[in-house]
C-alpha cells in the first residue's frame, strides 16, 4: 500500500525529531545551548547575530556561530568579523536545517570550548519553524518593514518561539509600523512571550538578547510556547491539554 504524503511527511518529521532530541541531550552534557535564530530573508537577522556575537567575545564568553544558506559563504564572512568561530552550512538548496545536516557540523566543527552555540537557520519562516534542531532556544526574528500581520501569517515560526526580536526598529516610522498592533498579534499566537526591540545600527537590544541567552544557560526558567517542539514529536497545532499550554524546551546549564 502506498504511504500519503501525510504520512511520508510525519514520518521524516519523526525521525528528525529523534535526532534533535538526541543533539540536545548531548550538547547539554557538554554544556552548550544552543539557539535556532529563525527570520524570513532580508530581516537584519545576520547583523543582529554579528553584534551579539562580537558582544560575547568582548566578554570572553565562548560562543560560536553555523550559518545556513542555499548558496554562497557571504553570512559566514560577515558573521566572522566578530571574532567568533563561524562555519557556513550549504544546504543545497534545502529550504531548511534538519537535525540530521547540523549533527554533522557539530560533531566535525564545533570548538571543544564552546558554552554558547547559534544556528542562522534558512531565511525562511515556513519550513524551518516544522524542524526541531536540538535547540534549547527558538528566536524568531522579524524586521519592521514586514508588516505587523506577520505573526498571524506565520503562526507557527511565532508561536514556536521562546523569544521573539523585533528588529531595525530605526524604521519604525517611515515604515509606519504600528507597535502595539504587532505586540497584539504575537501575544495572539504565543501568549506571555517577550518581544525585545532591538536595532543593529545603534546597538539598541543587542545585550538584552545576549542576557536572555546568558539567563538561559544559567538555569534561569525558558517561556514556555505554544507550539514548542514536544519530546515525542514535531510542532503542531494545539489541541486539549496542549492549546493551554505545551511543555518547552529546558535549556541546558553550563556550570
Amino acid at each position: 500500500m502506498c504511504e500519503s504524503v501525510d504520512e511520508v511527511t510525519q514520518a521524516v518529521l519523526a525521525k528528525n525529531d529523534g535526532l534533535a532530541a538526541s543533539l540536545r541531550e548531548e550538547l547539554a552534557g557538554h554544556g552548550v545551548i544552543m539557539v535556532n535564530l529563525l527570520s524570513s530573508p532580508g530581516s537584519g537577522k545576520t547583523e543582529l547575530l554579528g553584534r551579539v556575537l562580537a558582544r560575547a567575545v568582548e566578554r570572553r564568553i565562548p560562543v560560536a556561530a553555523l550559518t545556513a544558506d542555499l548558496a554562497t559563504e557571504n553570512d559566514a564572512h560577515r558573521l566572522a568579523r566578530s571574532g567568533a568561530p563561524v562555519k557556513q552550512l550549504l544546504t543545497d538548496g534545502l529550504c531548511h536545517l534538519e537535525a540530521r545536516q547540523l549533527r554533522n557540523h557539530v560533531e566535525s566543527w564545533l570548538p571543544d570550548a564552546t558554552a554558547l552555540l547559534f544556528v542562522e537557520n534558512v531565511g525562511n519562516l515556513v519550513c524551518p519553524a516544522a524542524y526541531d534542531l536540538g535547540e534549547s532556544l527558538r528566536i524568531v526574528c522579524m524586521a519592521v518593514t514586514e508588516g505587523e500581520d506577520k505573526p498571524l501569517k506565520y503562526p507557527t515560526a511565532f508561536g514556536s518561539a521562546h523569544l521573539v526580536v523585533l528588529t531595525k526598529t530605526d524604521l519604525a516610522e517611515p515604515a509606519g509600523f504600528d507597535a502595539a498592533v504587532f505586540d497584539a498579534h504575537v501575544q495572539r499566537v504565543n501568549p506571555g512571550v517577550e518581544v525585545v526591540r532591538s536595532c543593529a545600527r545603534t546597538g539598541d537590544g543587542v545585550d538584552t538578547v545576549l542576557e536572555r541567552v546568558l539567563a538561559a544557560r544559567d538555569g534561569a526558567p525558558v517561556h514556555r510556547p505554544p507550539l514548542a517542539p514536544h519530546p515525542h514529536g514535531h510542532i503542531h497545532e494545539p489541541t486539549g491539554e496542549d492549546a493551554r499550554g505545551a511543555s518547552g524546551l529546558t535549556a541546558g546549564r553550563v556550570s
